[in-house]
């Protein structure tokens, strides 16, 4: 008689569940399968950073012709403002001279130059110029006022490493997804991390992090780090295309999570080592433009 009380218990709690379309037995579903790649390609942490001093030794100068789209991103707030896109030029010449140059339907929008860690900021459509040197200590409202050009130089090139920073790699693989195609691929990758050692301590403040997809050995992502091991800059490099003979990303794109600005540059051409000259690193602007010094 208890096998049977306990057969009828057991009875009722099973048929609601059934009722209810629920199993107790496990099932098996069908997942998408991540394509591999083609190709994929082996290198140790000093090959990687031989790779990286090797191109970076044998760049002097750049310029670019690129498209400037700009973005104003609140995550809190789940907002995002995006700007016109605006036509420009980068030049860039070691060991940190830059200009960069922005016009909207052939009507200057923005110039920047600057010769080490001093800038100049001409904004013709506010009459005004930012001058100074460093990092701001009266931000404006503006973040994209905020910006220095020492972000722009890092972002544009990977630069090599200096004879006292450490680094190791770890090996990790990302799964993208192709819409058109409706397939997912898995993208196997090293990840180089480079530190410095904080002086008079044994600890190390992270200084980059630099992502490469092994098919090609590119890198395809940066992660920049401030003094106090912040991250200050993202950047993404996308659809390698050659330019002047060599491999350059056709898509930049530049996340500064501090101020949250992103800046996203469609690459139309690049020339490496051009001869420039210190004029070309140097904004011409109206004596009548209101002067401003943040610093």
């Amino acid at each position: 008689m208890r096998y049977v009380r306990l057969l009828a218990a057991a009875a009722a709690l099973l048929v609601p569940l059934l009722i209810a379309g629920c199993s107790l037995l496990p099932t098996t579903r069908r997942l998408p399968i991540p394509k591999a790649p083609v190709i994929t390609q082996y290198a140790t942490s000093d090959e990687l950073v031989a790779r990286l001093n090797e191109r970076w030794k044998a760049i002097n100068s750049l310029t670019a012709k690129v498209e400037f789209r700009a973005s104003k991103v609140k995550n809190s707030e789940g907002v995002a403002t995006d700007y016109p896109a605006v036509e420009g030029h980068i030049i860039m010449r070691k060991p940190g001279d830059l200009r960069v140059l922005g016009q909207w339907i052939g009507v200057k929008a923005f110039d920047m130059a600057s010769r080490g860690d001093c800038y100049t900021l001409e904004i013709p459509h506010d009459d005004k110029v930012i001058k100074g040197c460093g990092p701001a200590k009266n931000p404006s409202k503006n973040a994209f006022e905020n910006l220095r050009p020492g972000f722009f130089f890092d972002a544009m090139l990977v630069q090599g490493l200096a004879p006292d920073d450490h680094y190791q790699t770890t090996s990790d693989s990302e799964t993208v997804e192709d819409a058109a195609r409706k397939h997912l691929f898995t993208v196997p990758e090293y990840i180089l991390s480079i530190s410095r050692e904080k002086p008079g301590t044994q600890q190390m403040i992270p200084l980059r992090v630099v992502t490469f997809h092994r098919d090609n050995l590119l890198p395809s992502k940066q992660d920049l780090y401030d003094s106090e091991g912040k991250l200050e800059t993202e950047v993404v490099y996308a659809n390698y295309q050659n330019f002047d003979g060599k491999p350059y990303p056709s898509t930049v794109t530049i996340k500064r999570p501090q101020e949250g600005v992103q800046i996203v540059l469609a690459v139309e051409d690049v020339k490496e080592n051009p001869t420039l000259t210190d004029d070309q690193f140097v904004v011409n602007y109206p004596k009548d433009y209101k002067v401003v010094n943040p610093d």
